[in-house]
């Protein structure tokens, strides 16, 4: 087995570093978060003071940070994994961040003797806790093969894309998708509500037909409840959908749906709800409606 440097002790971070604790690979945790890491080492993991420190202890490192600033700062930056690398490891940069970045990364490591791939998830905190994500790989084929058996202790599945940058422009489509399908599914049920129809009869009827998807049965009973506890921040999705938004322009694709819902999400942000659930979306039908899908 792998010895694993896990960075990034967040939402996502903390309970897929400990799966891996618990198909008992030797697990070494840095991050500015104190309180996580102290909680990660509770669970058997060490710790190191630093992405260096991390490195010099690990035959492979993943990071799960929040953008590519931060990626580029704890992989190249001052005390970062490329300080303390030896030739010959594995990074698996398992955030969310612009392809072009992951590209610019893979080639400083590669300087280095570091073999990079990026590996960016869907399925928010609920599957990073039991170890269902989906997980998306771009790089060399041969290093996806030979950390597989890691990353499927996090995941159900782990689908080699094509190059270095291939698994977050994955990670944007799905971003895309899950955005537009949230923005529909609370214009729907608001039309429903101001219509006089019950909105959990309405999700009762609906969601075993076309219109179902695995973002509906996730996101519309939080919608119902009013519980926007964050599995994934509508402040990441900004994130992610400005990511997408500079790639689309970058390639020539158009967004125009896109750049509808990151209007959305940039109006509740504004309006102080960057921190909550990204089906918090709903939260802007509400603004311009006066009325609430749920509670």
């Amino acid at each position: 087995m792998f010895k694993v440097g896990f960075i990034g002790l967040g939402i996502m971070g903390k309970p897929m570093s400990k799966n891996l604790l618990k198909a008992g690979y030797a697990l070494t945790v840095f991050d500015l978060n104190q309180a996580a890491v102290e909680e990660v080492v509770a669970c058997g993991a060490a710790s190191a003071a630093n992405g260096a420190a991390v490195a010099a202890q690990s035959d492979v490192v993943i990071t799960m940070v929040p953008n590519s600033p931060h990626v580029k700062a704890a992989v190249m930056g001052p005390g970062g994994v490329l300080e303390g690398a030896k030739p010959g490891l594995i990074l698996v940069d398992m955030s969310s961040i612009a392809p072009l970045a992951s590209q610019e990364i893979a080639k400083a490591c590669a300087e280095k003797g570091v073999l990079m791939i990026d590996a960016p998830v869907s399925g928010g905190e609920p599957k990073a806790i039991d170890g269902t994500l989906s997980i998306m790989v771009g790089g060399d084929k041969a290093v996806f093969d030979q950390v597989y058996d890691m990353l499927m202790v996090m995941g159900a599945s782990a689908v080699h894309c094509g190059d270095v940058g291939a698994g977050n422009t994955t990670k944007l489509a799905n971003q895309v998708i899950v955005a537009l399908n949230i923005a529909a599914v609370s214009e729907a049920f608001m039309l429903a509500k101001k219509a006089g129809v019950d909105p959990e009869k309405v999700f009762d009827a609906i969601k075993g037909g076309l219109a179902g998807s695995t973002v509906m049965n996730a996101k519309v009973p939080m919608i119902l409840e009013g519980n926007f506890k964050p599995g994934f921040k509508i402040d990441l999705h900004i994130k992610d959908l400005n990511n997408a938004l500079e790639t689309g322009h970058g390639v020539g694709s158009p967004l125009p749906l896109t750049a509808q819902v990151m209007e959305m999400l940039q109006t509740l942000h504004a309006d102080g709800c960057g921190q909550d659930d990204h089906s918090g979306i709903a939260k802007y039908y509400a603004k311009i409606t006066g009325e609430t899908i749920g509670k």
